[in-house]
């Protein structure tokens, strides 16, 4: 593991530590922090207009039924909370019959008491890792809180998305619409894990199951892009964070049975004695093999089988075959912040009969039984948004059969503009009204006017293999490690909040910035730069980030992207082309078969795909993009990338024969 990995590693721990923390007593004490609410004006725009659903009063108490044994296909037994809904007068199971909400987890369904997610003692989300919801439980619905797979109290080994989960959860659907007191109709919750496992069951059950809709929170299109790798390069401050806390987490809640008793004990849940111990070993091992086969450039460091039968983004056509509708929530600064408008894209387009990967066609018809809140959220309190009133709705419509008018909206999508701190109410992705604008990169400038004779030139960039610490990628690829615990002091994020006391390296990053703009521009969207740069290695590493700066040189970052030169390759067919030769998502296969070495010496393009954003860039105010040669400890590469690496100095062009540029998605005025 080269040093720079395994200080990203360290440090990427610590500050997840931290943040887990942060979750727990937030969770525990209400933070808005953690728990934010969405306005009125979001809740409205949910449904049609007109509407006069309202939601009923809580009139059930609850009940549960702990580590319920559930067969697998196999032969696995999956265990699961279920929670009834009970007559207040009497303390018993009410009558019904109610729908069923499922949710799965792998980080501990817990086994009774106010502390376990899977306790219903908690209202909204319960926990950042999901579980049991009161709120929708004393209204009508019964709740199953089950344990992944070699996760919990469940049998059987763990793997990211191993694909028998899904034939688990098309199990568990099953097993559910059948539960005493149910009426046969399920629905799924959960945020994270728990909302990727929703779009794999609700792309794979096929039509005509008892799933008739689903609830993702935070959840991803392409996990190879989005998350686990950005640009080819591994997310190093995520990934190894992740796998080193799975086996804690889903061993973090005690097993007992319903009264309480230890495994082992004359009354207890002797049955599943020793499962928990069993699964930290068995997450342990995964992980060692998992993270070493990836470090070596191994199959796993690229797109191949293993993360395309990991890929829900592949099944957003079948969810809406299998007529199952989907509300989505994501956050401008999660983990999926690329994926989760593509999600919202794919279900549209597969509704009006159009290419899931292609870019929505302005005009294009939109229905609300797919829809996307994309708020001002990291991954953790992306994952606590208080969205009951949304949930009650979705699942009133679609389990009960009540007219709410949420599935009629005429703006499903609602995404919050990061520089006008205010949300907007539209249909499309890319957005309504938004155009391709180019920036070309000068001498420390971005401007509307290409390269010549005269003002063109080069810089000269080093790679090191580290970078700022200072920067929003720290706080969200840590899932919040940095703005959360501030938020909960009341005091600003350092350096994801603004990023200028980060100076650049002037070997290792440069700077382009626009001139102060005379009109407000919304930056609505995917964008790209290309850059042309020849350079001393076999490969490179590209590191972009776009920022909105103030007069007083305060400097908001936006986003970010990255590309390993080797996987340069771009496959125009499912990339969604600017129409000036440029791309605003260029799409890299990122196989082993499109690698290719960078030529030493060579002018070589790379089109580098920005993750999106939503944010007005105000008048008086410049865009500027930063382009750099490492962003650690987000990004890492693998052994033999870094052999390729190490001691490369490239030079970036900006010539009328090798243009470099900016290319943003904007709404001119907004």
């Amino acid at each position: 593991m080269p040093p720079s990995f395994r200080r990203g590693l360290l440090a990427a721990v610590a500050l997840l530590m931290v943040s887990a923390g942060v979750a727990r007593a937030a969770g525990s004490q209400g933070s808005a922090a953690l728990n934010p609410e969405l306005p009125a004006s979001v809740v409205a725009a949910s449904f049609a207009p007109g509407s006069r659903w309202t939601p009923e009063r809580a009139v059930y108490g609850t009940t549960s039924q702990n580590d319920v044994p559930v067969t697998m296909s196999d032969g696995t037994v999956l265990r699961a909370n279920i929670i009834y809904p009970t007559d207040p007068r009497t303390g018993r199971v009410a009558a019904g019959p109610f729908p069923v909400l499922l949710t799965q987890t792998p980080y501990g369904k817990g086994s009774g008491g106010s502390s376990a997610p899977g306790s219903a003692e908690q209202p909204s989300a319960g926990a950042s890792t999901g579980g049991a919801n009161n709120y929708l439980a004393q209204r009508g619905f019964i709740e199953v809180v089950a344990d992944v797979r070699g996760t919990g109290d469940s049998g059987g080994s763990w793997g990211i998305f191993d694909p028998v989960q899904t034939t688990d959860s098309i199990t568990l659907v099953n097993w559910a619409a059948r539960l005493p007191h149910s009426n046969g109709r399920v629905g799924t919750y959960g945020p994270s894990y728990l909302g990727i496992n929703q779009l794999f069951l609700a792309g794979s059950i096929g039509p005509g199951s008892p799933l008739k809709a689903i609830f993702p929170m935070v959840a991803a299109n392409d996990i190879y892009r989005d998350t686990s790798f950005m640009g080819g390069l591994i997310d190093s401050e995520f990934d190894e964070a992740y796998l080193g806390l799975t086996g804690g987490a889903n061993t973090a809640y005690p097993l007992t049975d319903a009264a309480g008793n230890p495994p082992g004990s004359a009354g207890g849940a002797g049955q599943v004695a020793g499962v928990e111990a069993d699964h930290a070993g068995g997450t342990a091992s995964y992980h060692v093999g998992f993270s070493a086969s990836t470090l070596a450039g191994g199959p796993t460091a690229y797109e191949g089988q293993y993360w395309l039968a990991r890929d829900p983004g592949s099944l957003l056509g079948a969810i809406v075959a299998n007529g199952i509708p989907a509300y989505l929530v994501g956050g401008e600064f999660d983990l999926f912040q690329r994926g989760e408008p593509l999600n919202y894209a794919g279900l549209q387009n597969a509704f009006d009969h159009r290419p899931v990967g292609a870019p929505m066609a302005p005009g294009q018809p939109v229905t609300g039984r797919y829809q996307l809140v994309d708020g001002p959220w990291e991954h953790l309190n992306g994952s606590s948004v208080d969205v009951d009133v949304l949930e009650l709705a979705w699942f009133d419509q679609w389990l009960k059969g009540e007219d709410t008018g949420i599935g009629s909206t005429p703006t499903p999508l609602h995404s919050y503009d990061l520089g006008a701190s205010r949300w907007d109410e539209t249909t499309a992705y890319p957005f309504v009204g938004s155009h391709p604008q180019r920036l070309y990169l000068g001498g420390g400038k971005l401007t509307t006017t290409a390269p010549t004779r005269v003002s063109g030139g080069s810089d000269t960039l080093a790679w090191t293999g580290s970078g700022s610490p200072c920067g929003r990628p720290v706080d969200q690829w840590s899932m919040g490690a940095l703005s959360i615990p501030s938020a909960s002091v009341g005091v600003a994020a350092p350096c994801a909040s603004n990023d200028a006391p980060s100076a650049d390296d002037p070997a290792t990053s440069i700077s382009y910035t626009s001139a102060p703009l005379t009109r407000p521009e919304r930056i609505a969207g995917p964008s790209a730069a290309t850059l042309y740069a020849s350079a001393t290695t076999t490969d490179t590493e590209w590191v972009v980030e776009l920022e909105d700066v103030a007069p007083d040189g305060t400097a908001v970052p936006l986003t970010e992207g990255a590309l390993l030169g080797s996987l340069r390759a771009v496959d125009p067919t499912r990339s969604w082309a600017a129409g000036d030769g440029g791309y605003l998502l260029p799409y890299h296969p990122y196989t082993q078969g499109s690698d290719r070495p960078v030529a030493p010496g060579q002018l070589t393009r790379y089109d580098i795909e920005i993750f999106p954003t939503f944010a007005t860039v105000p008048a008086g105010h410049s865009i500027r993009l930063t382009v750099s040669t490492a962003d650690s400890p987000h990004l890492s590469p693998t052994t033999p990338e870094g052999a390729n690496l190490a001691g490369g100095v490239y030079t970036l062009e900006r010539t009328p024969a090798a243009p470099s540029y900016l290319e943003l998605d904007v709404q001119p005025g907004s």
